[in-house]
């Protein structure tokens, strides 16, 4: 079975990082992806998802320490679900994206260096098995190592 989310939207605020007990970092932070259609009238629409993102450990700070509001970014996670109760102890259901990988999209400001310098690009081929706090380091493209597609070798 397969629970993969890809996700390239822009932050909508920097991440907000906490320490647990145990010292683990984690870091929440929304994203926003859009959506372009044209309506009845031929007018240009745009749907704005919202979506909210976890990640953890070394993942975490360096979310902290690379992204910020407004920035785009890629990310690649699994779909969760779960409940807890509010302050008034009423139960709320939240689905949120527990992410593996984290790519800045962007140029930083404060250099003027692309990200790619240091990270590659949504376009370079991820490293399997990075597991959790990983940022692929990958400098090949996929674009070169795309095998051949065949249609008989269609999964479905």
């Amino acid at each position: 079975m397969i629970n993969k989310v890809i996700l390239i939207g822009n932050l909508g605020r920097d991440p907000e990082v906490r320490h647990l007990e145990s010292n683990v970092a984690v870091a929440k932070f929304p994203i926003a992806t859009n959506e372009s259609y044209k309506d009845k009238s031929g007018e240009w629409q745009t749907l704005t998802e919202w979506h909210d993102i976890v990640a953890w450990r070394n993942l975490a700070e360096r979310a902290e320490r690379d992204l910020k509001k407004g920035s785009l970014v890629y990310v690649e996670g699994k779909l969760t679900h779960r409940k807890y109760q509010d302050k008034d102890g009423v139960e709320r259901y939240i689905t949120e994206i527990v992410a593996n990988t984290i790519r800045p999209l962007e140029k930083r400001e404060n250099t003027g260096r692309n990200y790619n310098e240091s990270f590659p690009s949504a376009l370079d081929q991820p490293i399997s098995g990075g597991g959790l706090g990983s940022f692929d380091k990958t400098k090949e493209s996929m674009a070169d190592n795309a095998p051949d597609i065949v249609e008989d070798d269609l999964p479905f």
